[in-house]
């Protein structure tokens, strides 16, 4: 017995794509705290397409439980980025853990950005340079924002998704014991009637 849910197509790939493209940037701005929650993003985004392939509404829930903390997670980075409260760039370094002074990889690559090194800069820290970066069309924690931002769009879509289909698949469980089964049909074990009883035998 073959089952058949309508489901639309699910979106792992583009969530895919988004994450690894996130996870690159990080990599090159040695975002540290980003880089393991990227990681972690991704082997969600693996378990809810192993989830809807192979019919496991366990998975599909795991995955939107783990989205809703994608979701926090994202929402603390433009708060982080924006300066919200007493967060702050200059005193907190958060993203790598506190083990460097490196920015996000958009603060020197953004589009327009000119960087130049400032020599003999008596603020420098040992094996460390002072750069000053003008001319951006967009400034690095503006690009970080719509990158959160966007996280948190394709989360929302990807939670409703991971509830539509393990709902949908909780269903089609309860209407089905085991494919194959008897159980559903009221299927009883014959009775054995009086006239096959066995009788003795005397010889």
């Amino acid at each position: 017995i073959l089952l058949w849910c309508p489901q639309p197509p699910p979106p792992g790939a583009l969530l895919q794509v988004a994450a690894l493209e996130r996870q690159i940037f990080d990599f090159l701005g040695y975002q540290w705290a980003p880089i393991l929650a990227n990681f972690l993003h991704i082997m969600a985004v693996i378990l809810g397409i192993f989830g809807t392939i192979q019919y496991r509404s366990k998975y599909l829930m795991m995955y939107a439980v783990w989205l809703v903390l994608w979701v926090g997670w994202n929402a603390f980075i433009i708060c982080f980025y924006l300066e919200v409260g007493r967060l702050s760039q200059d005193r907190d370094f958060i993203m790598t853990f506190n083990t460097s002074l490196h920015r996000s990889w958009w603060m020197e690559n953004g589009p327009g950005c000119l960087v130049t090194p400032v020599l003999n800069a008596r603020l420098a820290p040992e094996d460390h340079h002072v750069i000053t970066v003008s001319g951006c069309l967009l400034d690095y924690q503006y690009i970080e924002v719509l990158s959160s931002a966007t996280q948190i769009f394709l989360a929302l879509f990807g939670f409703v998704y991971a509830c539509y289909v393990s709902k949908v698949f909780l269903e089609e469980e309860d209407s089905f014991d085991f494919i194959g089964g008897f159980d559903s049909y009221g299927y009883q074990a014959p009775q054995k009637t009086s006239h096959l009883q066995l009788q003795p035998l005397y010889t």
